[in-house]
Protein backbone atom coordinates (compact mmCIF):
# COMPACT_ATOMS: atom_id res chain seq x y z
CA UNK A 1 0.00 0.00 0.00
CA UNK A 2 1.17 3.44 -0.78
CA UNK A 3 -0.67 5.83 1.28
CA UNK A 4 2.05 6.89 3.97
CA UNK A 5 2.20 9.22 6.87
CA UNK A 6 3.22 12.19 4.30
CA UNK A 7 0.04 10.94 2.50
CA UNK A 8 -1.90 11.68 5.81
CA UNK A 9 -0.36 14.85 6.20
CA UNK A 10 -1.14 16.49 2.54
CA UNK A 11 -4.46 14.83 3.63
CA UNK A 12 -4.78 17.06 6.17
CA UNK A 13 -3.34 20.00 4.41
CA UNK A 14 -6.15 19.63 2.26
CA UNK A 15 -8.90 19.88 4.74
CA UNK A 16 -7.34 22.61 6.07
CA UNK A 17 -8.74 24.32 2.62
CA UNK A 18 -12.00 23.34 3.10
CA UNK A 19 -14.82 25.08 6.03
CA UNK A 20 -16.56 21.55 5.99
CA UNK A 21 -14.00 18.60 6.26
CA UNK A 22 -16.15 16.45 3.67
CA UNK A 23 -15.93 19.23 0.88
CA UNK A 24 -12.67 18.09 0.80
CA UNK A 25 -13.78 14.75 -0.42
CA UNK A 26 -12.99 15.09 -4.16
CA UNK A 27 -8.80 16.63 -3.96
CA UNK A 28 -8.54 13.95 -1.42
CA UNK A 29 -9.85 10.95 -4.22
CA UNK A 30 -7.16 12.37 -6.50
CA UNK A 31 -4.73 12.37 -3.79
CA UNK A 32 -4.90 8.48 -3.20
CA UNK A 33 -4.56 8.25 -6.76
CA UNK A 34 -1.38 9.93 -7.31
CA UNK A 35 -0.40 7.47 -4.56
CA UNK A 36 -1.99 4.49 -5.74
CA UNK A 37 -2.93 4.60 -9.42
CA UNK A 38 -6.65 4.40 -8.35
CA UNK A 39 -9.04 4.85 -5.80
CA UNK A 40 -8.25 1.52 -3.83
CA UNK A 41 -10.47 -0.21 -1.35
CA UNK A 42 -7.75 1.29 1.27
CA UNK A 43 -8.14 4.37 -0.20
CA UNK A 44 -11.23 4.73 0.14
CA UNK A 45 -11.07 3.70 3.95
CA UNK A 46 -8.28 6.48 4.46
CA UNK A 47 -10.74 9.11 2.74
CA UNK A 48 -13.99 8.01 5.26
CA UNK A 49 -11.35 8.03 8.64
CA UNK A 50 -9.84 11.09 7.34
CA UNK A 51 -13.19 13.25 6.83
CA UNK A 52 -15.31 11.33 9.06
CA UNK A 53 -17.53 9.55 6.60
CA UNK A 54 -18.64 6.04 5.99
CA UNK A 55 -17.04 4.16 3.37
CA UNK A 56 -20.16 3.86 1.66
CA UNK A 57 -19.98 7.83 1.23
CA UNK A 58 -16.82 7.58 0.01
CA UNK A 59 -17.35 4.80 -2.36
CA UNK A 60 -20.70 6.40 -4.01
CA UNK A 61 -18.37 9.72 -5.13
CA UNK A 62 -15.60 7.38 -6.02
CA UNK A 63 -17.81 5.78 -8.85
CA UNK A 64 -19.95 8.43 -9.87
CA UNK A 65 -17.43 10.01 -11.64
CA UNK A 66 -15.59 8.80 -14.49
CA UNK A 67 -12.03 10.57 -13.60
CA UNK A 68 -12.21 8.35 -10.53
CA UNK A 69 -10.57 4.53 -11.58
CA UNK A 70 -11.54 1.29 -9.65
CA UNK A 71 -8.87 -0.45 -10.78
CA UNK A 72 -4.91 0.38 -11.73
CA UNK A 73 -3.89 3.13 -13.99
CA UNK A 74 -0.68 2.64 -16.18
CA UNK A 75 1.49 5.82 -16.65
CA UNK A 76 -0.26 6.98 -19.63
CA UNK A 77 -3.96 7.19 -19.79
CA UNK A 78 -5.52 7.49 -23.29
CA UNK A 79 -8.92 8.52 -23.44
CA UNK A 80 -10.63 8.12 -27.03
CA UNK A 81 -13.76 10.27 -27.80
CA UNK A 82 -16.27 8.16 -29.80
CA UNK A 83 -19.34 10.63 -28.72
CA UNK A 84 -21.88 11.77 -31.74
CA UNK A 85 -19.41 14.48 -33.46
CA UNK A 86 -15.77 12.41 -32.95
CA UNK A 87 -18.00 8.88 -33.20
CA UNK A 88 -18.82 10.02 -36.76
CA UNK A 89 -15.33 11.88 -37.74
CA UNK A 90 -13.55 8.29 -36.99
CA UNK A 91 -13.77 8.36 -33.17
CA UNK A 92 -14.91 4.98 -32.93
CA UNK A 93 -11.93 4.01 -35.99
CA UNK A 94 -9.21 5.33 -34.11
CA UNK A 95 -10.37 3.27 -30.90
CA UNK A 96 -10.54 0.16 -32.79
CA UNK A 97 -7.28 0.75 -33.75
CA UNK A 98 -5.55 1.50 -30.79
CA UNK A 99 -7.22 -1.27 -28.99
CA UNK A 100 -5.47 -3.71 -31.59
CA UNK A 101 -2.42 -2.30 -31.54
CA UNK A 102 -2.25 -2.34 -27.65
CA UNK A 103 -4.09 -5.30 -27.19
CA UNK A 104 -6.60 -3.87 -24.70
CA UNK A 105 -10.14 -2.99 -24.51
CA UNK A 106 -11.91 -0.75 -22.89
CA UNK A 107 -11.09 0.22 -19.29
CA UNK A 108 -7.64 -2.45 -19.65
CA UNK A 109 -4.05 -1.58 -19.04
CA UNK A 110 -1.28 -3.30 -21.38
CA UNK A 111 0.69 -5.79 -19.70
CA UNK A 112 3.58 -3.81 -18.91
CA UNK A 113 1.45 -1.40 -17.18
CA UNK A 114 1.96 1.69 -18.81
CA UNK A 115 -0.88 2.19 -21.04
CA UNK A 116 -4.41 2.18 -20.45
CA UNK A 117 -7.20 2.85 -22.76
CA UNK A 118 -10.43 4.23 -22.58
CA UNK A 119 -13.87 4.97 -24.43
CA UNK A 120 -14.80 8.81 -23.26
CA UNK A 121 -17.83 10.44 -23.52
CA UNK A 122 -17.66 14.22 -24.81
CA UNK A 123 -14.40 15.41 -24.10
CA UNK A 124 -15.68 19.05 -24.54
CA UNK A 125 -13.83 19.81 -27.52
CA UNK A 126 -16.21 19.54 -31.13
CA UNK A 127 -14.30 22.03 -32.40
CA UNK A 128 -11.36 20.10 -32.68
CA UNK A 129 -12.71 16.62 -33.69
CA UNK A 130 -12.00 13.68 -33.65
CA UNK A 131 -10.05 14.00 -30.65
CA UNK A 132 -8.39 11.84 -27.57
CA UNK A 133 -6.32 12.88 -24.10
CA UNK A 134 -3.41 11.65 -22.63
CA UNK A 135 -3.96 11.90 -19.28
CA UNK A 136 -6.01 14.91 -19.97
CA UNK A 137 -4.27 16.83 -22.12
CA UNK A 138 -5.71 17.17 -25.93
CA UNK A 139 -4.56 15.48 -28.85
CA UNK A 140 -6.81 17.32 -31.70
CA UNK A 141 -8.19 16.30 -35.12
CA UNK A 142 -7.05 12.84 -34.90
CA UNK A 143 -7.22 9.60 -37.49
CA UNK A 144 -6.16 6.14 -36.50
CA UNK A 145 -2.78 6.83 -38.19
CA UNK A 146 -1.83 10.02 -36.13
CA UNK A 147 -3.20 8.32 -32.97
CA UNK A 148 -1.08 5.27 -33.45
CA UNK A 149 1.74 7.39 -33.67
CA UNK A 150 1.48 9.33 -30.33
CA UNK A 151 0.80 5.36 -28.68
CA UNK A 152 4.06 4.67 -30.23
CA UNK A 153 5.81 7.40 -28.70
CA UNK A 154 4.27 6.87 -25.23
CA UNK A 155 5.35 2.92 -26.15
CA UNK A 156 9.52 3.99 -26.97
CA UNK A 157 9.26 6.03 -23.82
CA UNK A 158 8.56 9.23 -24.95
CA UNK A 159 6.32 12.22 -24.12
CA UNK A 160 4.62 13.20 -27.15
CA UNK A 161 3.84 17.16 -26.99
CA UNK A 162 0.05 17.86 -27.34
CA UNK A 163 -1.82 19.92 -29.67
CA UNK A 164 -1.99 22.33 -27.15
CA UNK A 165 -1.87 23.25 -23.19
CA UNK A 166 0.90 22.03 -20.95
CA UNK A 167 3.51 18.67 -21.93
CA UNK A 168 2.74 15.43 -20.88
CA UNK A 169 2.91 14.42 -17.05
CA UNK A 170 2.23 10.76 -16.12
CA UNK A 171 -1.00 9.46 -14.59
CA UNK A 172 0.34 10.10 -10.91
CA UNK A 173 2.16 13.42 -11.53
CA UNK A 174 -1.52 14.79 -12.75
CA UNK A 175 -3.33 13.49 -10.22
CA UNK A 176 -0.99 14.96 -7.92
CA UNK A 177 -1.69 18.24 -9.57
CA UNK A 178 -5.49 17.92 -9.09
CA UNK A 179 -5.16 17.41 -5.69
CA UNK A 180 -2.98 20.84 -5.40
CA UNK A 181 -0.18 20.07 -5.19
CA UNK A 182 1.59 21.49 -8.10
CA UNK A 183 4.94 21.91 -6.65
CA UNK A 184 6.35 18.77 -8.01
CA UNK A 185 5.43 19.21 -11.72
CA UNK A 186 4.82 22.96 -11.49
CA UNK A 187 6.49 23.74 -14.61
CA UNK A 188 4.04 22.62 -16.48
CA UNK A 189 1.40 24.91 -15.45
CA UNK A 190 2.52 27.86 -17.96
CA UNK A 191 2.87 25.57 -20.91
CA UNK A 192 0.75 26.07 -24.02
CA UNK A 193 -1.42 28.45 -25.38
CA UNK A 194 -5.32 27.80 -26.05
CA UNK A 195 -6.21 26.72 -29.63
CA UNK A 196 -7.75 29.02 -32.32
CA UNK A 197 -11.12 27.72 -32.20
CA UNK A 198 -11.24 28.16 -27.86
CA UNK A 199 -10.27 32.02 -29.01
CA UNK A 200 -12.74 32.58 -31.35
CA UNK A 201 -15.66 33.98 -29.26
CA UNK A 202 -13.31 36.34 -27.03
CA UNK A 203 -11.59 37.80 -30.57
CA UNK A 204 -15.41 38.04 -32.18
CA UNK A 205 -16.37 39.64 -28.87
CA UNK A 206 -13.66 42.28 -29.12
CA UNK A 207 -14.03 43.12 -33.14
CA UNK A 208 -17.51 43.86 -32.03
CA UNK A 209 -16.99 46.12 -28.82
CA UNK A 210 -18.84 43.70 -26.87
CA UNK A 211 -17.47 43.46 -22.97
CA UNK A 212 -18.71 41.84 -19.57
CA UNK A 213 -19.02 44.48 -17.12
CA UNK A 214 -17.12 44.76 -13.89
CA UNK A 215 -17.68 42.65 -11.06
CA UNK A 216 -17.68 44.91 -8.17
CA UNK A 217 -17.47 42.66 -4.62
CA UNK A 218 -18.99 45.34 -2.39
CA UNK A 219 -22.28 45.03 -4.25
CA UNK A 220 -25.06 43.34 -2.20
CA UNK A 221 -26.67 40.45 -3.77
CA UNK A 222 -30.83 40.57 -3.58
CA UNK A 223 -32.37 37.52 -5.76
CA UNK A 224 -35.31 38.66 -5.57
CA UNK A 225 -34.83 41.74 -7.24
CA UNK A 226 -32.41 40.18 -9.80
CA UNK A 227 -33.24 40.18 -13.16
CA UNK A 228 -31.38 38.36 -16.49
CA UNK A 229 -31.68 39.25 -19.95
CA UNK A 230 -33.30 36.68 -21.84
CA UNK A 231 -32.61 37.89 -25.07
CA UNK A 232 -29.75 39.22 -26.82
CA UNK A 233 -28.09 42.38 -25.75
CA UNK A 234 -26.59 45.01 -27.52
CA UNK A 235 -23.25 45.59 -27.65
CA UNK A 236 -20.99 46.82 -24.98
CA UNK A 237 -24.20 47.30 -22.49
CA UNK A 238 -26.12 45.08 -20.35
CA UNK A 239 -29.53 45.77 -20.96
CA UNK A 240 -31.41 44.05 -24.01
CA UNK A 241 -32.49 44.69 -27.02
CA UNK A 242 -35.86 46.40 -27.53
CA UNK A 243 -38.34 43.84 -28.00
CA UNK A 244 -36.95 41.39 -25.47
CA UNK A 245 -38.07 40.51 -21.91
CA UNK A 246 -36.28 39.48 -18.85
CA UNK A 247 -36.89 36.64 -16.58
CA UNK A 248 -37.20 37.69 -12.36
CA UNK A 249 -36.83 35.15 -10.12
CA UNK A 250 -39.66 34.12 -7.93
CA UNK A 251 -39.92 35.42 -4.40
CA UNK A 252 -37.67 32.75 -1.60
CA UNK A 253 -40.28 30.28 -0.06
CA UNK A 254 -39.89 29.90 3.46
CA UNK A 255 -40.08 25.94 4.58
CA UNK A 256 -41.14 25.19 7.44
CA UNK A 257 -38.60 23.26 9.89
CA UNK A 258 -39.37 19.78 10.94
CA UNK A 259 -40.54 19.22 14.87
CA UNK A 260 -37.92 16.90 16.54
Amino acid sequence: MALTDQTRTQAREIIARYPVPRSALLPMLHLVQAEEGYVSPAGIAFCAEELELTKAQVAAVATFYTMYKRRPVGDYLVSVCTNTMCGVLGGNRTFEALSERLGVGHDQTTEDGRITLEHAECLAACDYAPVLTVNYEFFDQMDPDAALDVVKQLQDGGRPQPSRGARLSTFREIEMLLAGFPEANADVLADGPAGAPTLAGARLAEDRGVSVPGFDPSTPINPAKASAPAGPLKAGSTEPEAGTRTLTPPPAVDVPKKEA
